[in-house]
């Protein structure tokens, strides 16, 4: 089946569309990736974004607007990722949407939102769309996150038993194949979660200090000029989020502007090269302490964050030991593996398969994903039923 993922992050910067041929033989899926176009959202778009996401207040007509105007901006991309990486030959779109609101308190998730109303990428493509995948699995006691789990679990399957897979993005989260554990039977229990902010905080900081002409810490030249605060380091390790129990899963609900200015206040001598620094190693410290946790012995990193050197040779620096290898190294290219990911959960979910790991989640038990809008090509032609399969396998074109 010829499937395109659609993706765009906490850091609502841009919608990825990532294509790819996939198919189950036997046990094993097999993943051909075909390519990957990305369109950043109008300047128009993201400031209406940013200004309806928490702590921001918003009205029911701006997220109508906003569900309608995020919809027509993926079905835009989609249409182009179908007629320049598929010919027009594609059977099934699966989008994320655009994620506006984690509703968590304690340690349950009650809700999630994520806007980009599929009935615009259907009828701009004529292809079913699968969407909404994340409340299925808070319906069930999940978290609805990391949801990329059940794709590295697949992916890592075969690796060493130490593998642990690292997206960084605007927030950082972790899944380990053999890390949870065991169970009274014996075998390895897979564990997922959010480490913390991976780039939300550095963005938040940049953009506020530059009176938004900045978004992000380009090249991570900010971070290189500074020197880690160790007292505000400090301050920020104090979050309880980051000593809760797994699965856990979090975003810019906590991690916002205005938690940012909170805990800056009594280093407001501090430059912006310096609190950049000293964010940017907030993240390599929480992530390489989950690491070190899970008793990783090497970790297989994707993101945008993998752009950023200076958060790179800080991650290096805390891990130590522990061997730092791109996700492109085994095939899956850095940029394109979170809508790739998509991608494979929206196949499985239109062969009835579940796209979801309890024990990676939290939830009671693992669920079909998502909620389907059929195309006007009508929905994907499923040739035989088709068990769940074990690990993958990436081939090239």
């Amino acid at each position: 089946m010829r499937v395109i993922g659609l993706m765009s992050g906490t850091s609502y910067d841009a919608i990825d569309a990532a294509a790819a041929d996939i198919r189950i033989d036997g046990d094993t899926l097999v993943l051909t990736p075909l390519g990957m176009v990305s369109e950043p959202y109008s300047g128009e778009l993201r400031a209406a974004v940013a200004a309806a996401v928490p702590p921001a207040s918003t009205t029911v007509g701006q997220i109508c607007q906003l569900d309608t105007e995020i919809g027509q901006a993926f079905a835009a991309v989609a249409a182009r990722a179908n007629a320049e990486l598929c010919g027009g030959s594609a059977e099934l779109i699966s989008s994320h949407g655009q994620t506006m609101f984690h509703w968590v308190e304690g340690a349950q998730v009650k809700g999630t939102l994520q806007l980009g109303q599929p009935a615009w990428i259907a009828e701009k493509t004529g292809c079913t769309v699968v969407s909404d995948l994340r409340s299925r699995d808070v319906a069930t006691g999940g978290q609805g996150a990391p949801l990329v789990s059940a794709f590295d679990v697949l992916w890592l399957n075969g690796r060493t038993s130490g593998s642990v897979a690292l997206n960084l993005g605007g927030i950082a989260n972790v899944t380990a194949p053999g890390g949870g554990g065991t169970t009274a039977d014996g075998p390895a229990v897979p564990i997922a979660f959010d480490t913390g902010p991976a780039n939300a905080l550095i963005d938040a900081a940049v953009s506020e200090f530059t009176a938004g002409e900045q978004w992000f810490d380009l090249g991570g030249a900010l971070g290189a000029a500074g020197t880690p605060n160790v007292d505000l380091l400090a301050h920020l390790l104090s979050e309880p989020y980051y000593t809760q129990p797994a699965p856990k899963s979090t975003g810019k609900e906590l991690f916002h502007r205005d938690y940012l200015l909170a805990a800056l206040r009594g280093y407001e001598s501090l430059s912006l090269a310096d609190i950049v620094a000293t964010l940017t190693a907030l993240t390599a410290r929480t992530v390489a302490d989950s690491v070190k946790a899970l008793a990783a012995t090497e970790v297989v990193v994707s993101g945008g964050g993998t752009k950023n050197p200076t958060l790179m040779a800080m991650l290096r620096d805390e891990l130590g030991d522990i061997a730092l290898v791109s996700s492109d190294e085994l095939g899956v290219t850095s940029d394109i593996k979170e809508a790739l990911a998509f991608a494979v959960l929206g196949f499985l979910t239109a062969h009835g398969l579940p796209g979801s790991i309890a024990s990676c989640t939290g939830a009671r038990h693992a669920s079909v994903l998502g909620s389907l809008t059929p195309g006007s090509r009508g929905l994907p032609r499923i040739t035989s039923v088709l068990s769940a399969p074990k690990t993958m396998r990436i081939e090239a074109l």
